[in-house]
Order: structure tokens, then C-alpha cells, then sequence
């Protein structure tokens, strides 16, 4: 990173921890009143982009608990190696058995790693953790998610992502918002699945179910800065 490139990425750092911000979990409960109202008489049918169970098992359990028709799409070609993404799938996979006796339509799309590190994540190696790679990963893979939904009519396109302590809950749901004005039909649900005690209700199900907890976000990179005796 140059200086200038710095200077914006610690801009960006410091606006972070501005007390002006959008609460959008606030607004995910309007949302919620409003489609009842709207449509009284039926459930609203929503796409969630997964990237982990972790991230994953409180926001089901808020979507289905309001009423939600839930789809599950996994389309996570940044995480490295195969293992890890087939180990997060996996678990994925017990949990929609174990709590949701497979009722939770899930949608697996091809891995390719290699594809996905040469072109989205290109110059990840150059920035932080949580800057314009990770933006650019969020977004490829959210857009991937709403682009389903809209084709098949879903009302609504969301994505755990906001449930991680690690990532920027406004960014992510100023990505959706934008990602939206591309798509004719499905709306972007926003969300910030950490807020009231998201974080110890997640917590309290991995608990329960044993799940797998990894200690990185995906990608090889990532995987290499939490553990550099193996770089």
C-alpha cells in the first residue's frame, strides 16, 4: 500500500467507530412488520447466503422465528483449502439434519478456488484483513446469492455476514443496497444479525450442537495472517 492507499484505509478504520451510524437491525424489524402488513396472508420467501455455521445458525433461527421461508445458498470459492470448505459445508449440512430436519432447502454451487484467488482476490495479498479485496470478495459472492433469488423470484436476498464481529456490518448492507438496484423483483433484506445478543445466542447453539468453530475468514491469506508459523 501506497500512502496515500493507507491514509484511506485508516480514514476508513476511524469511521468505523463513528457513533453515526445506520441501525439496521432496527430497520430489518420494520421490514418485517411491513411485509405483514403487506401480505397478510403469506410468509416472505428469502435467499441467505452461508459462509459458515457459525455465522449461520442464529441468523436461521431469526429468519425462521419471523416467519421466513428460508433458502440456504452456499457459494464460498474464496475459502481455502477444499477441506476447510467442504468441513464448513459439512457442518453446514449436520445442522440443517440435526435442528432443521432438512426442511431448509440448500443450494451448493462448484468450488474453484483457483478461479476465485487469480480474479476477486488478486490483491488480497497487499491489503488487510476487512479492505477493498474483502469488499470485492463480500460483494462477488453476495451478488452471486441475489442473482438466484431475483431470477427465481424470492422476495427477499440477505447474507449472514453481518453476524460477524470481524466484518463491517455497514459495508456489507451498503453493498446489498447497491447490489440491489441491479435486480427488477427481489428486495435486500438488511440485517445486523450481532445485535441483541446475536453473538451469545450463536454461542449458546454451537454449544448445543457441537459445531465446528474455525478461526479464520476463508481465504488462504486470511488463513496465513491468523497463522503465520505456517506461512
Amino acid at each position: 500500500m501506497n500512502e496515500k492507499d493507507k491514509q484511506e484505509y485508516l480514514d476508513y478504520i476511524f469511521s468505523r467507530k463513528s457513533s453515526n451510524k445506520r441501525n439496521f437491525y432496527k430497520e430489518s424489524l420494520k421490514e418485517i412488520e411491513c411485509f405483514k402488513k403487506e401480505h397478510p396472508d403469506r410468509s416472505p420467501s428469502i435467499v441467505l447466503h452461508v459462509c459458515c455455521i457459525v455465522c449461520a445458525c442464529w441468523p436461521i433461527d431469526f429468519l425462521k422465528e419471523n416467519g421466513f421461508d428460508v433458502t440456504i445458498m452456499y457459494n464460498n470459492s474464496n475459502i481455502w483449502p477444499k477441506e476447510e470448505h467442504d468441513h464448513r459445508l459439512n457442518e453446514l449440512k449436520r445442522y440443517l439434519k440435526e435442528r432443521w430436519h432438512d426442511e431448509i432447502p440448500l443450494i451448493v454451487e462448484p468450488y474453484d478456488y483457483d478461479t476465485y484467488a487469480s480474479t476477486i482476490l488478486k490483491n488480497r495479498s497487499n491489503d488487510p484483513e476487512g479492505w477493498k479485496s474483502c469488499f470485492g470478495c463480500y460483494a462477488e459472492r453476495m451478488n452471486h446469492a441475489f442473482a438466484y433469488a431475483n431470477t427465481n423470484h424470492f422476495d427477499y436476498f440477505t447474507t449472514v455476514m453481518t453476524f460477524s464481529r470481524q466484518k463491517d456490518s455497514q459495508k456489507i448492507n451498503e453493498i446489498g443496497l447497491n447490489l440491489q438496484k441491479q435486480y427488477d423483483h427481489t428486495k435486500y433484506f438488511v440485517s445486523d444479525f450481532k445485535k441483541a445478543n446475536g453473538a451469545l445466542k450463536s454461542e449458546k447453539i454451537c454449544d448445543d450442537y457441537c459445531l465446528y468453530r474455525q478461526d479464520y475468514c476463508g481465504c488462504e491469506t486470511s488463513y496465513k495472517e491468523r497463522h503465520p508459523k505456517d506461512a
